[in-house]
C-alpha cells in the first residue's frame, strides 16, 4: 500500500473502530435474546469479559463478534438477525452475518455451532450453549470451555488469548489436568514458556 493512500491518524477512528464491534456484539446478542434462543457469546469478545473481571488494564479489542448457537436454532437465529439488520452470508462452510450490505467480512457476526468440531483435527467438539452465563448484557461461555475452544484452535491470537489469561491469573498450574493430553500439553506449554 502507498503512503499516501493512508487515511490520517485520527483517535475518533480508533474509538470508533472499538466501538463498533461493542454495538455489533450488544444489537446482535439483543436480537437473540427478544427472539428467545440460546446462545453464548465466544471468541475475543468473550476472552475480553473474562480478562476485563480482573484486569482491565489487560483487555485486548477484537474486530469481529463470534457466537456460539445450537444446529437446530440456526434459522431462528439467521431470522432474528436479520431482523437486526444483519445480512447473511457462508465462507468457508462458515455461517456469518454482515453487519449491513456495505460491510466487510471483519464487520460480522461469525456463528459457531454448539457440539460440533469446527475442524475434524480438533481434539473435542465446541461446548452446548448452556455452558454459559447471563452477564447483565449478554450470555457468557463458562471460561472452562473456552479455554478448550482457544486449546483447541491455538492459532497465534488464540495462543496470544491464553498467555493474556495466564498472565492476569485466570488460568494457572492446575488448569492442564482439565483437558485431553493434546490440550493439556499446549497449555502446559504456554505455562512452561509464556513468552514463546
Amino acid at each position: 500500500m502507498n503512503p499516501s493512500d493512508l487515511q490520517p491518524v485520527s483517535i475518533e477512528r480508533m474509538v470508533r473502530a472499538v466501538e463498533k464491534v461493542r454495538e455489533r456484539l450488544l444489537r446482535s446478542t439483543e436480537a437473540l435474546e427478544k427472539a428467545g434462543i440460546p446462545y453464548a457469546v465466544i471468541g475475543g469478545n468473550a476472552v475480553a469479559a473474562w480478562v476485563s473481571r480482573v484486569d482491565e488494564a489487560a483487555v485486548r479489542n477484537t474486530q469481529d463478534v463470534d457466537i456460539l448457537i445450537r444446529r437446530e436454532d440456526f434459522q431462528r437465529v439467521k431470522q432474528a438477525l436479520e431482523s437486526a439488520g444483519f445480512e447473511h452470508g457462508t465462507a468457508m462452510d462458515v455461517d456469518f452475518f454482515l453487519d449491513g450490505p456495505d460491510a466487510k467480512v471483519r464487520d460480522a457476526v461469525q456463528l459457531l455451532m454448539a457440539g460440533e468440531k469446527v475442524k475434524p483435527k480438533y481434539a473435542s467438539p465446541t461446548p452446548d450453549v448452556a455452558q454459559s452465563e447471563h452477564t447483565g448484557d449478554f450470555r457468557l461461555i463458562a471460561l472452562e470451555p473456552l479455554v478448550e475452544m482457544k486449546l483447541n484452535s491455538f492459532r497465534r491470537k488464540e495462543q496470544v488469548h491464553l498467555i493474556d489469561m495466564i498472565g492476569i491469573g485466570l488460568i494457572d498450574a492446575t488448569w492442564p489436568g482439565k483437558f485431553p493430553p493434546p490440550l493439556a500439553q499446549r497449555l502446559q506449554q504456554l505455562l512452561d514458556d509464556p513468552d514463546g
